[in-house]
């Protein structure tokens, strides 16, 4: 592979120009592409097969009620009032929600024929239903109901809207987000000291990032998408491209202050730092493609856009990167290094003090690394999830949820629907509602609401507990227990409860699988790239470890309420069901890729005779800067997406901060080096009956069986 991509790096060199015109074509294409063929979103977590989803497909035939963007305005009487007071505010309310652009229908909370008021006669509400489905209200129509609202809060009314019609598309490139954007190039530049190679860096990143972003756009007119794919596929994209491109820049200075040439060193670079580069890449795809192991539709396609994402990261770095270099020549040194022509200096000051400080106390270094990450990860034990999620705090829908909450009951807001099909289905449902309305948590069971053919009947439960509370979760079990054995009829049990019960369910049964599935993929990886057994088990042993006190730490901030402002969190609760199985996938790559590159400089120097303690601290001298300015950066990108972030990225966005740091700083920095010291010559100690498996040489190796008239081409004008 090193000499494939040695010479893939001397082609994009010398035809640098055209490189970087094909690259700028790509972009500008996909950015018409997605003018053109883009399409929208989608906020649906539901599961093909699953009884709540084949339930809520069920209803949509019997019932021809298609899923169209609704919106509740909830309406409250002042203190010591009711109601129908303000009868005339509330009738001219429901008339112009009906008169609104893109309205289907608006009900009227005092309508004699179907009321929608609580018991106090204080609090109501009005449904309105738009003609699109949701996430495809615009912007405009939002703020037209929010104006009608308005003119109904003047005459003395509180009100407040809520529902799917108010969910907004989630967006990248916010405030938050530039400045984690900004700490990444302030890192890149005080790594290079050259201002000009750190923006190179970054526009190299951001060019990758805008394809894949632009490609999955233009996905979204082909298939249906969740709303958190893009921000993801984004995220990984412009974290792992600027990490990426560093590498494969690092190692091309190394190269011109050992005196290459430009030619040389470019593609050296790319042979070397850029086999590591597509090893790591390679590894982050599979976990994330690896994802369609769950057997979650939503799941996979996010896998799928954000390993697409990967690909193009690498594509870049191994083509575009060597031909922007190519043609900035050794103005990517210093002014200093480039006048003085200055070797690759030989210690590292603290990064080699560091190195021999843990070398020497490998013992105390490794268990106080395992002893504190172990009781970081201790909160995983009492992690719960879900996928309901609470609107923000503050926000219209959040007060509307209150009032509701208030005025009808807290389940109110979390209804449970149960489906009752087959011959008499209205008294078949009828009878089966009877026992329902006797268990502890249900405040309410609705009337049968038949189909029009009467071959199914509807019923609502309202629970006691809230949606997103352990006892309704259990309320969904119980109801199912008590349907599975009706007579006359089937019945399903559905609702966005349920919904949350069966996607948590299933992504729990398939968390443990895909766990063996990633760890055994790391150890055959390892065990291919370093040719050894211990050194890959003390990777992957170390990846566990990350995991653990990422998901920790993610529990105790979100779910516990620790350090909740520091995050700026709304509210504590329940993660979002994705959380654990997506920190997982993209963590295990983001791990490999700083155990490969750290890790690949000591098994350099140990291959080319170095002793195991001085291979360790020169692989560690040589790697861990590098490896610190990617672990920053990458933080300092996901750490951007969490203070203003979208609920269901916040989370996973911290989680992957958190375990980038821990990853980097405890794992990479202390456990490994301790570890292998320990360890000592057996390290590097392969069995006779694994000597056969091919050898990767992300070290490039192999460069230097290259003619030497190949290694040092003709100097190259970099005009």
């Amino acid at each position: 592979m090193a000499k494939l991509l040695y010479r893939l790096g001397m082609g994009a060199h010398r035809r640098r120009l055209p490189v970087v015109l094909i690259w700028l074509l790509v972009l500008i294409g996909a950015g018409a592409g997605a003018f053109t063929l883009g399409g929208e979103t989608s906020n649906s977590m539901s599961i093909p097969g699953q009884e709540s989803t084949t339930a809520l497909e069920r209803i949509q035939q019997k019932f021809g009620s298609g899923q169209t963007a609704s919106a509740r305005v909830v309406l409250k009487a002042p203190e010591g009032q009711k109601l129908p007071q303000h009868v005339k505010a509330i009738s001219e309310l429901a008339a112009d929600e009906a008169a609104l652009k893109g309205v289907r229908s608006a009900t009227n909370p005092l309508d004699p024929a179907a009321p929608s008021v609580n018991r106090d006669v204080n609090v109501g509400y009005s449904t309105v239903t738009y003609d699109v489905k949701p996430g495809e209200v615009t912007a405009e129509q939002r703020s037209e109901l929010l104006k009608a609202v308005d003119k109904a809060r003047a005459a003395g009314l509180t009100v407040e809207v809520t529902g799917t019609a108010m969910q907004e598309t989630p967006h990248v490139g916010g405030p938050t987000e530039a400045i984690g954007v900004v700490l990444a190039l302030v890192v890149l530049a005080l790594t290079y000291g050259s201002l000009v190679t750190a923006g190179m860096n970054l526009l190299t990143a951001a060019i990758g990032v805008g394809i894949g972003a632009l490609g999955i756009t233009i996905a979204t007119g082909f298939m249906d998408l969740q709303s958190t794919t893009p921000i993801l596929a984004s995220m990984l994209g412009l974290a792992v491209g600027i990490d990426y491109a560093l590498f494969i820049i690092n190692r091309y200075r190394q190269e011109l202050r050992r005196g290459s040439d430009v030619g040389h060193a470019v593609a050296t670079a790319v042979g070397t730092a850029g086999s590591a580069v597509v090893t790591a890449g390679l590894t982050v795809v599979i976990a994330l493609v690896g994802l369609a192991i769950a057997g979650i539709p939503f799941l996979t396609q996010m896998g799928v856009a954000a390993a697409a994402t990967i690909v193009v990261a690498v594509l870049i770095a191994v083509t575009l990167v060597p031909a922007v270099l190519g043609m900035l020549g050794r103005r990517v040194l210093t002014r200093k290094e480039r006048s003085a022509a200055a070797p690759e200096p030989t210690d590292r000051g603290v990064i080699r003090g560091w190195a021999g400080v843990v070398t020497r106390n490998r013992v105390v270094a490794l268990l106080l690394s395992i002893v504190a990450l172990g009781i970081v990860a201790i909160p995983v034990a009492s992690m719960d999830t879900t996928l309901i999620q609470k609107p923000p705090a503050g926000s219209t829908q959040e007060r509307a949820d209150r009032i509701l909450a208030e005025g009808f009951g807290e389940g109110f807001n979390g209804p449970i629907i149960v489906l009752v099909e087959g011959n008499g289905a209205a008294a078949t449902a009828t009878k089966a509602a009877e026992p329902i309305a006797k268990m502890s948590d249900v405040a309410l069971v609705t009337p049968a609401q038949p189909s029009p053919d009467g071959s199914a009947a509807l019923v609502t439960v309202i629970p006691k507990s809230g949606p997103d509370s352990t006892a309704t979760e259990q309320l969904v079990g119980d109801l199912r227990a008590e349907l599975s054995t009706v007579e006359g009829g089937r019945a399903y049990v559905t609702g966005a409860t349920a919904v949350s019960v069966d996607v948590a369910t299933s992504l729990d049964r398939a968390l443990p699988i895909y766990l063996a599935v990633v760890v055994g993929l790391a150890l055959v990886l390892l065990v291919l790239v370093f040719r050894s057994l211990l050194v890959p088990l003390v990777g992957v042993l170390g990846f566990l470890l990350t995991i653990g006190a990422s998901l920790g730490a993610t529990v105790a901030v979100f779910q516990w309420g620790w350090l909740a402002d520091a995050v700026n969190l709304d509210s504590t609760g329940p993660l979002i069901s994705l959380t654990p199985i997506l920190v997982i996938g993209i963590l295990f790559g983001l791990a490999m890729d700083y155990q490969i590159f750290l890790v690949s400089r000591m098994h350099e120097a140990h291959h080319r005779g170095a002793k195991p303690i001085e291979a360790i601290t020169t692989g560690f001298r040589q790697a861990a800067p590098v490896v610190v300015a990617a672990a920053l950066i990458m933080f300092s990108v996901f750490a951007g997406f969490v203070p203003a972030g979208e609920a269901t990225v916040k989370s996973i966005a911290f989680a992957l901060a958190a375990g980038i740091f821990v990853d980097a700083f405890v794992v990479r920095m202390v456990l490994v080096p301790a570890a292998l010291a320990l360890i000592g010559e057996r390290a590097w100690w392969l069995p006779k009956w694994l000597r056969w498996l091919p050898e990767l040489d992300v070290e490039g190796t192999a460069l230097d069986e290259l003619p030497q008239e190949k290694k040092k081409p003709e100097p190259v004008s970099v005009g």
